[in-house]
């Protein structure tokens, strides 16, 4: 029983993980003869291998007939960081949810649009229901108000002239002077909030956080019966967003 009672292993799997492993090692790509002759596999299990690898775009093929890494595995790459670096702060948010007995939201301002990176919520603490993407509803929520009230005028200005400010609930506001105004004027400031205006019943409260140059905001959620404790909330959310920031700006 001993040596059958070990993992059951793919060796085609084994196989085109050594050919990606010979294929990084050559800068200026390597031939299929000389990677099957480095990784001790038969030149026609390599051409095969190779081929598949090309067409899923983990490797590619140059015009000299030489193999480099693929756009995927650029991709798979920066994936990778990414959920390394949200690991740093899933606890201070899980820490967040339960301290607070609510949910916890984490986004980040990438490529022109608001972006939740990341949900901690529980059994007793529900996230709300997205009905509406936050790419759509940036005006409506705190998070994504909380970005917006911290981008530059030109940023700002940008990102209101691709969004229509739509109407998700009847204390949603859809006027961009009288949003303006609101960010400027916040009671709970740096702390912004969502008065039912992304879902009826919900009130939110987020403040800034960064990752590196990149702006983000850290949030919660809670039943709008509840609405009295988001200054208290607020303040007990600026000590975590400084701990999300100093963990997202640790070099990896």
């Amino acid at each position: 029983m001993g040596a059958q009672d070990g993992p059951t292993l793919i060796t085609s799997v084994q196989r085109a993980m050594r050919l990606l492993e010979a294929v990084s090692a050559h800068q200026n790509g390597a031939p299929a003869k000389q990677l099957a002759r480095e990784t001790g596999l038969p030149l026609a299990t390599a051409y095969h291998l190779l081929r598949t690898l090309v067409h899923d775009g983990y490797v590619r093929k140059l015009d000299d007939g030489g193999f480099i890494l693929g756009d995927k595995l650029q991709n798979l790459r920066t994936t990778g960081r990414a959920q390394a670096l949200l690991s740093r702060v899933r606890p201070t948010l899980a820490a967040l949810r339960d301290e607070l007995a609510t949910p916890a939201y984490l986004t980040f301002y990438e490529e022109g649009e608001i972006r939740v990176a990341e949900i901690v919520d529980g059994p007793g603490t529900p996230r709300v229901d997205l009905w509406v993407g936050f790419e759509d509803a940036g005006h409506a929520t705190a998070l994504g108000k909380s970005v917006l009230r911290e981008l530059d005028e030109e940023s700002r200005k940008d990102y209101l002239s691709r969004h229509h400010l739509a109407d998700l609930t009847p204390r949603t506001v859809t006027s961009p002077p009288e949003l303006l105004r609101r960010l400027e004027t916040s009671p709970l400031a740096p702390a912004v909030t969502d008065l039912e205006e992304y879902a009826l019943g919900t009130v939110c409260v987020a403040v800034p956080v960064y990752s590196g140059d990149t702006l983000g905001s850290l949030g919660v959620s809670l039943p709008a019966n509840r609405l009295s404790r988001l200054p208290e909330i607020s303040t007990r959310l600026l000590p975590a967003a400084s701990r999300v920031t100093r963990s997202l700006s640790l070099t990896i």
